[in-house]
């Protein structure tokens, strides 16, 4: 008799005994909100959406090629169109939705990296400025544009190593710099090092490098506006006001201001990082990634919005271990962002892989 119960308690013993594994699992925070899977594919990465009215715009990377991608927002496994690089050594990034189907992005078919814009009826390419044409020839990165394609925004490096560094990294099929542009933004040390993911950044860091800047175009006067210390710009819907990060301290912040830079107001205050700002459709909010909540850690980010008027910022999203960034707005309270988060267990487990994930509140 006591040998079977010795038995049975041994069976209960292994029964519940927690691994480290389900450990780690039972530990994970469950979701804030519904979070659901949008665009997936194992053999490409997907990254950076941009919404505008029906269109739904991202950039992909398979093993040989970049291109840029169209679909309805309605189906967004629903190939619309593909931009591909046409010219030999030609690269395509950074894609960027504009209602009545245009597409925005970043090209070197002219020689110098400049920005274009694919018109919304046939397939012609307009040349949105020749960026070869400015000092040393400007780089632009992290492409955005108002709703209806009138006025464009870019940053760019500003030193001579960092434009060189940026010019390779865009032309070099096995990086992919979407995600290493928050490298050479947003250093925070003193090594000249590039690291693939969401730089950590804390106050009181030393930046070895002058912070690139924020560069306007106004498409009907050819004006060209130029911030300094300002990265990551996101064009309101009205086009009256333009989002973007700023270094204050040694950490980045969201700030805004107007088109013609009066009434500049910061909006977040946090001794880590916040990235990647994104108007929601009607104005009154600013959808960011961030790594406030981990603390800093470099490949643990989350999306969050900050209320334009009151700057009351509320978390949307908290997967372990999960780099969630570059938020686009779908409608008033749903954001769509790129994630390596593991389709199979989205809470607890990340891939290699990047894809389009959606959160709603």
């Amino acid at each position: 008799m006591f040998s079977y119960l010795r038995i049975f308690s041994a069976v209960l013993s292994i029964a519940f005994t927690t691994t480290p594994a389900l450990a780690a699992r039972m530990q994970a925070e469950p979701a804030l909100y519904p979070v659901s899977s949008v665009v997936a594919d194992k053999r490409a990465d997907i990254v950076y959406p941009s919404i505008a009215g029906h269109s739904l715009v991202y950039n992909v990377r398979t093993s040989d090629a970049y291109s840029v991608v169209q679909a309805d927002v309605s189906n967004p496994t629903s190939e619309v169109s593909r931009i591909k690089a046409r010219y030999l050594n030609e690269a395509l990034r950074f894609g960027v939705a504009l209602q009545g189907g245009g597409i925005g992005y970043v090209s070197n078919r002219m020689g110098p990296v400049s920005a274009w814009m694919r018109q919304g009826h046939g397939d012609g390419h307009v040349l949105i400025a020749n960026m070869g044409s400015y000092f040393g020839g400007v780089v632009p990165m992290n492409l955005h544009a108002s709703y209806d394609g009138s006025i464009w925004c870019f940053d760019t490096p500003m030193e001579k190593v960092l434009q060189s560094r940026a010019i390779n990294q865009f032309e070099d099929l096995a990086k992919h710099p979407e995600l290493l542009a928050q490298s050479w933004r947003f250093y925070d040390s003193n090594s000249f090092k590039h690291q693939a993911g969401y730089a950590a950044t804390e106050s009181g860091t030393r930046n070895k490098f002058e912070n690139p800047s924020l560069f306007i175009f106004e498409r009907s006067n050819g004006q060209m506006t130029m911030i300094p210390n300002a990265v990551s710009g996101a064009i309101s819907p009205d086009g009256k006001r333009v989002a973007f990060v700023r270094n204050t301290g040694g950490n980045y912040d969201i700030w805004m201001q107007n088109i013609d830079g009066s009434d500049l107001v910061q909006l977040t205050d946090s001794k880590y990082g916040e990235f990647e700002p994104a108007w929601s459709p009607d104005g009154k909010r600013i959808a960011f990634a961030s790594n406030r909540d981990s603390k800093g850690e470099v490949l643990e980010t989350s999306i969050y919005v900050v209320d334009v008027q009151g700057g009351q910022v509320q978390r949307l999203t908290n997967a372990k271990s999960a780099t969630d960034g570059a938020p686009a707005w779908k409608d008033e309270h749903t954001v769509v962002f790129h994630s390596n988060r593991n389709p199979t267990d989205p809470q607890n487990d990340t891939l290699s892989r990047w894809s389009l994930w959606q959160v709603s509140y």
